[in-house]
């Protein structure tokens, strides 16, 4: 028989771990597997010491978190399991996200932390623990053809975290499964509510994990207390407009805060790490006419990219045409539509739809944004 994973055996004898982060999607994912019978343990990510919570949202991988995995665990009668990867966690992802903003780069940690200390140690470690698959609670859908798993958009839009996993290699999603991509959040919440969980009311995370409140400049303070270094803020020719307090105040695309008078609305349209500079210009200038990726990673054929396909710029973006170009590692990507306010440091993801949704093709991180009025 084939379950419902896609695995060749009966649930009972289907051992599976399942990624609990004690928000109610993880917790929801547990009770799924568990009320079709197959033999789940659950597995807690302890990542970073305890901090501060913001009031409107939580922070996932912390102290409370981890009790919330524990109790659902607990309630649901299945065996858990805490992790403990501070130090991956402050090496791979915190660090590699201060020396990013610090070089003028929009860093984006999620994908860091799947591409890290969840797809390859929770993977290796559920491996080692001889699981037949690594179960989350992503909101990405996995649909398998010709013996190959590929990547989806999720069924709910609004939730679709598959900008965020670009990254999973081939060898990985054969091993992922997510039940939840071809569900709505509603409807995760009454699944809850149906299974009792306790978790089925708990406000879904809003900030970074480690960022407290979103206040990205007090982690950079935190560890890099040097980094506050006065500068210039210049326009397009070079001209000094003002000073500022230290760039990583600063992000492609800001408007506000900029803190100069001037005849038209000031943006942020690059920042010259090297020269301690901010370059800001009118609204027309951070209009992007290629980007330059590094680290690419591709899930599909090159063929795919023979004709134009769909990009996604930033993870709350629209789909926007594209021309792909893939080198060795690397991709130069030719925008077909107008888009503003790209900055290196975040993803760009390709996508091309078929008869199955918007199938993720692959993706690489922004190492340069070329503006358009700049180029010409």
């Amino acid at each position: 028989m084939i379950n419902s994973l896609g695995i060749k055996k009966s649930p009972k004898h289907t051992k599976v771990v399942v990624a609990m982060s004690g928000g109610v999607d993880s917790s929801v994912v547990a009770g799924l597997m568990k009320k079709e019978g197959f033999d789940v343990t659950g597995v807690t990510l302890k990542l970073y010491d305890d901090i501060k919570q913001s009031k409107e949202g939580r922070q996932c991988c912390a102290g409370q978190d981890i009790l919330d995995a524990k109790r659902v665990s607990e309630q649901l009668d299945i065996k858990h399991k805490i992790l403990f990867y501070q130090k991956k966690f402050k090496t791979e992802v915190i660090d590699s996200f201060v020396d990013s903003y610090m070089s003028g780069e929009t860093p984006i940690p999620c994908v860091q932390c799947n591409q890290t200390v969840k797809f390859r140690d929770l993977f290796k470690y559920s491996k080692e623990f001889k699981a037949d698959a690594l179960v989350t609670g992503h909101y990405v859908t996995r649909i398998k053809t010709n013996s190959v798993a590929k990547m989806y958009r999720a069924k709910d839009l609004n939730r679709d975290q598959s900008y965020f996993l670009f990254s999973t290699l081939q060898e990985q999603l054969d091993y992922l499964r997510f039940p939840l991509g071809e569900i709505e959040k509603e409807k995760t919440r009454e699944i809850a509510s149906e299974l009792k969980l306790n978790v089925a009311d708990k406000p879904d995370s809003q900030d970074i994990c480690f960022v407290p409140n979103g206040d990205y400049s007090s982690v950079i303070r935190k560890f890099r207390p040097d980094s506050f270094k006065k500068g210039d803020i210049v326009d397009l020719k070079g001209n000094k407009l003002g000073d500022h307090d230290g760039i990583i105040n600063f992000t492609i695309g800001q408007r506000k805060g900029i803190k100069i008078a001037h005849k038209e609305p000031l943006y942020v349209v690059d920042i010259n790490s090297k020269e301690n500079k901010i370059i800001v210009g009118p609204k027309e200038a951070l209009v992007i006419k290629k980007i330059y990726l590094r680290d690419v990673n591709i899930l599909d054929s090159l063929k795919s990219f023979s004709e134009p396909v769909q990009i996604k710029v930033r993870s709350t973006g629209k789909l926007l045409k594209a021309k792909v170009n893939i080198g060795k590692n690397n991709a130069l990507v030719e925008i077909l539509e107008d888009e503003t306010g790209i900055s290196p440091g975040q993803a760009c993801v390709f996508y091309l739809k078929d008869k199955f949704g918007d199938k993720v093709l692959g993706g690489g991180w922004i190492q340069k944004a070329e503006n358009k009025i700049l180029s010409t």
